[in-house]
């Protein structure tokens, strides 16, 4: 084939695969633009006044229609309320289980994958049948082994049930199964005790497992409501989700407000998010190739 053919050639195939790129990234980022569309009205309606919440016209960009926008709902939020402790209770209770489901669930994955103890596969049973449990069956027995130990209205009262998710022992039996057991054994040779293996072997090597499975447990007790809002009973000691819906019922014709609780809401979870999207996409790739 002469040359000039095979550049022309090579030339319409290139420009073919960029116009089909091109297209692919305007239909991901079209489609990417119509989720965030419920938020960007969310969070354009947070900061317009009440003038024009109860316009029936909606309104995007208030300095448009001769409106300067406005920080009183998150004032009110923040002077009125107790939102400021109710994030920092929803900390310290989503943030507690999320490091004890990760610490206890891989030692027990582990355990099920890289020791050998008589049992294991009961156990194992056992924790893949207490997926086919509905949640709400363990709701009374749970309370009243809360309430005997006295952890009724305290932030260990929700944290030690949420620990005992079975899913991320699951998640990780998954993936430490899927480590090639030469890297436990060249350890071995080097000297290194079970617990160094688990530590300084499987440990980094899970690092994005950890990191997503931290991720989800954190979002899911982030905004857990059923639980918490069985336990605490003090108002100064309500997480997040239960505090806003409180102000809910006690505001029904301020959407400004509303809108304002959506944000703060869900500004911790984004950041977060943002904070571990890369290792959530490492566990990914690193579970579709051992798969």
């Amino acid at each position: 084939m002469p040359e000039s053919t095979q550049s022309r050639s090579l030339g319409a195939y290139l420009t073919e695969d960029a116009v089909r790129s091109a297209l692919l990234h305007v239909a991901l980022y079209g489609f990417a633009f119509l989720m965030a569309v419920p938020y960007l009205y969310t969070i354009s309606r947070s900061f317009q006044p009440n003038r024009l919440l109860r316009d029936p016209r909606p309104y995007w960009i208030p300095p448009l229609v001769g409106e300067p926008i406005t920080f009183e709902h998150y004032r009110y939020l923040l002077d009125n309320t107790l939102v400021v402790q109710w994030t920092i209770n929803t900390f310290i209770i989503a943030g507690g289980a999320t490091i004890l489901i990760v610490a206890i669930d891989s030692m027990i994955a582990f355990s099920l994958t890289r020791l050998d103890w008589p049992g294991q596969g009961v156990v194992m049973g056992i924790i893949l049948a207490s997926f086919m449990v509905p949640y709400y069956m363990n709701i009374v027995p749970l309370y009243q082994i809360v309430s005997d130990l006295g952890l009724i209205n305290s932030y260990w009262g929700v944290i030690m049930p949420a620990a005992a998710s079975p899913l991320g022992v699951f998640l990780l039996y998954q993936f430490f199964r899927d480590i090639p057991v030469e890297y436990e054994e060249a350890a071995r040779l080097d000297g290194f005790s079970t617990f160094q293996v688990y530590t300084r072997i499987i440990l980094p090597l899970a690092k994005p497992i950890l990191s997503a499975l931290a991720l989800f447990m954190f979002v899911y007790n982030w905004n857990a409501f059923l639980w918490p809002l069985l336990v605490l009973s003090n108002e100064t000691a309500y997480t997040l989700p239960i505090g806003l819906v409180n102000l809910y019922q006690g505001n029904i014709d301020t959407p400004g407000l509303h809108m304002a609780v959506a944000i703060l809401g869900s500004l911790p979870l984004f950041v977060i998010y943002l904070i571990f999207q890369g290792q959530i996409v490492r566990a990914v790739q690193m579970q579709g190739a051992t798969g």
